[in-house]
This record gives structure tokens, sequence and C-alpha cells, in this order.
């Protein structure tokens, strides 16, 4: 696109802004767009080798904000290769970055991302938390949940929920319980511009307004789940003052228990990337004196309790069940999972998917009913009739050495590919039942083998035609 094509409001709300960088700003959209990738560290740990192995075949260079995240050149293509389906990088703008890495998340702790999907946020977190602590990653659109609950499972996140609620419904179920929140809030997409037309086309001052309310809306019930002494990121990638500084101005002078921490914004004159901005606030251990009254939340005050439904299908069938269940996966496991751990969890049950909830103390599975939830933690197995077969999100969270049996590949093997599409594959006459497929030292999923063939449980939503 070219700068003659923004909006003519547009232009004069950034010369406001900008002054005598109006123009350095203008001539910014009439270069290529910025193309980033962030490293998983979760994937990173087991294979590090592959980092250099992918900098070197996608001439990649680094993004000075974020020690893990990279330029790639507008040719390349990382989303096609094999290592992009096993989790080992995820392809995010490269502005975008910088909000968790202000947020610095840390293991152990507990997390919300209020706004998540499709998850370029969520899974940067859960590679700094290690596998330890609770990320509830939420989106209130169930198309985009479900989209967001497919690239945490890509990334091998194990101690992350996803659910699909307003952000009401989540405030009245966790008051003051994160440590950390990530509010990447819905705005107006100024940033979008350059590589998105459609947001140019639905962008007026009336929209900004609009996004403005929202945001407010949303930053009281974030307030209300910040726990004392406990740090927030808020982040669009739109330049307006409204959205941004003049937001933040609000936020504080209502609350006179938060103070702004840092305030970060990145533009595309300026960096390499479409731009966005960063505050990171913190919640007062002690409650302030003087200042504005603190009123309640609008989900504080007495209000109805929405009915919905829980998990992937049928509520959970009971801790007791649950708990026979984790025995019989367990003792599978024993024997297919030599080397496998199970992380800290409770199982629970979503009809016969068997799924490992993190939290400890603070998720329990009751607070789960009646909220939609795409994800309930690690998905284990499926329970069948007097057999277990193990779940795709498992086979991902593993690291192939924990496998009894498997088969490794190389990514440039054509039969990585034709697992990738959901064939059968040849494999070793001696090889029977569950086989971890891996591509390089990442896996890629399940097989079953039997005289010689490896049966393809790849589900069919992930196979590429």
């Amino acid at each position: 696109m070219g700068k003659q094509e923004l909006p003519a409001a547009f232009v004069r709300q950034m010369e406001l802004l900008l002054g005598s960088d109006t123009e350095a700003f203008l001539d910014s959209y009439e270069r290529p767009r910025t193309h980033g990738l962030r490293f998983n560290g979760l994937k990173l740990a087991g294979v590090p080798q592959l980092k250099e192995a992918a900098i070197r075949e996608f001439g990649l260079t680094p993004v000075p904000w974020c020690s893990t995240g990279y330029y790639y050149g507008e040719n390349v293509r990382p989303g096609k290769h094999p290592y992009h389906t096993a989790g080992l990088y995820y392809i995010q703008e490269p502005s975008a970055m910088s909000a968790v890495e202000l947020l610095d998340p840390q293991p152990g702790e507990t997390i919300l991302d209020l706004a998540a999907a499709p998850g370029g946020k969520s899974t940067h977190i859960a590679s700094k938390m290690k596998g330890e602590g609770l990320l509830v990653s939420n989106e209130i659109h169930p198309e985009r949940a479900k989209i967001l609950a497919e690239n945490i499972e890509r990334m091998g996140v194990t101690n992350a929920v996803v659910t699909s609620a307003a952000p009401d419904e989540l405030s009245r179920r966790f008051p003051q319980a994160f440590d950390r929140i990530m509010l990447d809030a819905p705005c107006s997409g100024e940033g979008m511009f350059r590589k998105d037309s459609g947001a140019i086309a639905e962008w007026t001052p009336q929209l900004v307004e609009l996004c403005a309310a929202r945001q407010w809306d949303i930053l009281q019930e974030a307030y209300s789940m910040l726990k004392p002494g406990g740090t927030m990121a808020y982040s669009t990638c739109t330049f307006n003052r409204s959205e941004n500084e003049d937001m933040m101005e609000r936020f504080t002078a209502h609350y006179a228990d938060m103070e702004i921490i840092a305030m970060k914004r990145l533009w595309p004159h300026r960096e390499a990337g479409e731009g966005h901005f960063v505050a990171l606030l913190q919640k007062r251990s002690e409650p302030s004196s003087g200042g504005h009254t603190l009123e309640a939340s609008p989900s504080e005050r007495q209000r109805p309790r929405r009915k919905g439904r829980s998990g992937n299908g049928k509520p959970g069938t009971g801790l007791q069940d649950a708990q026979s269940a984790l025995k019989a996966f367990q003792a599978w496991a024993d024997e297919e999972l030599p080397d496998f751990a199970l992380p800290a969890g409770t199982p629970i049950l979503f009809g016969e998917s068997l799924y490992l909830l993190p939290g400890g103390e603070l998720l329990q599975e009751q607070q789960l009913h009646g909220l939609k939830v795409p994800r309930a933690g690690i998905h284990l197995a499926h329970l069948k009739k007097n057999r277990i077969e193990p779940a795709h999100a498992l086979a991902i969270a593993l690291s192939p050495q924990q496998a009894a049996k498997r088969i490794t590949l190389a990514a440039e093997d054509p039969q990585v590919s034709a697992y990738l599409r959901g064939e059968t594959l040849q494999v070793d006459a001696s090889l029977k039942g569950w086989v971890l497929a891996a591509v390089d030292g990442l896996p890629l999923g399940w097989g079953k083998a039997s005289s010689g063939q490896l049966k393809n449980h790849l589900p069919k939503g992930l196979r590429q035609h």
C-alpha cells in the first residue's frame, strides 16, 4: 500500500501527534511490512542446535527488543517448514514481541492473558514460564479461542488453561488472583494498516472512540483480577493517544493504587516493525491514602450469573472417576513413556477426554463450570472402552527421548511431508504399538505400528494438503 490510501482524518491525527516526524512516519507506508518469528524456549531446551540451523536456513537477523525474536525476509516461508508445525517457533510481528518482554513473566507465577487470540503473547509468556505456574489464556470469541488453543498446543505448553469468556465472567471467579496480567487490548488497529488493507477501510475517528470505551471497561475488570503488588502490561497495535497514553492517565487517575512503571512506543519509521504501544503498571501492595475513591468494577456489583457449558463437551464426571482415569493413563505411560514425569495438576474428565488441570489450589474444577473451556490444561488421552489412546497434545509436549518407541526423521526426508499429510508410513517390522514421530528431535505426533506400517494418528484438522 501507499500513503495516499490513508484516511485523511488519520493523517491529521498523526500530524497532531508527531509534528515534524509526520512525513517520515507516512513514508514508512511506502516500504514493505516487516516479518518476524520468535523461538520457543520450551522446545529449544531439548534441541538447542536447531536455532542456529534455522537462523542459517531462513537468513534470520535479531529483533533488538526480544532475545528470542528474529526478522526474516519477505520471500522466506518459515511457516511452511516442519519446524513450524513442531512448535520450534511462532510467527509474530516483531513490534508485538515487546509487550511480554516488558511484562517479564517468571516461572511459578499465576498469569492471565486477557485478550489472547491468536496466541503470540500467550505462547511468549508460556515460554518464559518454563512449564511452571499457571497461565490462563482467555479469548471472548469462540472461533478465535479455538485457534488460540491450537497454537498453545502446537507450542507444547502444559500449564495453560484456555477460556472463552467475557472479562466480567472471569473477574467474578478470579478476584485479585493474578501476579501478572497481559492485556493486549482490542484496538483500532492503526499499526495493521501496512499489512491489512481491511484495517484501513474499517478505520474512522468513531472507531477510535468505540475502542477506547471498550478498553476502559476491560481495564476495570483486569484491575479487579490483579493481586496487590502485581503488574499488568497494557498494549495496543495502534498509534493515537486516546487508546494509549490518555487511557493510561485516565486509568491511574481513577485507581489511586495503580502506577505506571514504564511506557514504550515502537514506531514504524524509527524501528523495523509495524509499531506497538506498551505500558507496564503496578498495583501497590498497601492501600493508598488520598486520591480517587476506589469503585467496584462492574462485575463486583450484583448481577445475575450467566449459564454456559464446561469444557470440550460433557461436564467432568467426578474427581474419583478422573483419578481412576489418571491411574489407567499412568499405567500406560509407565510402559510407553518410561522417562516421562507427569506435570503438576489435577485430573479432569470431559467425556472420554482426560486432561491435567494446572493451578493447584487457585484453579479448581468447579471454577470452570459454566465457562467455555477449549483447553483445560494438557490433554493426556482419550479413554476408549478397554484402552488408552494418547492425545496429540501429549505427543507435542514430549521430547522424543521420553517415548519407548519413536522414529526420528530429518526435515528434508519425504516421509516428514507424508506424515504431515496424514499418510501411512513404512517402518521397521519390529515396531509395534504407539510410536512417536519426530523431525530432527521435535515431536510431530503419534502413529500406531503394525506389520511394518505406521498408521497415522495426526488429527485430521492438522493435516497438510
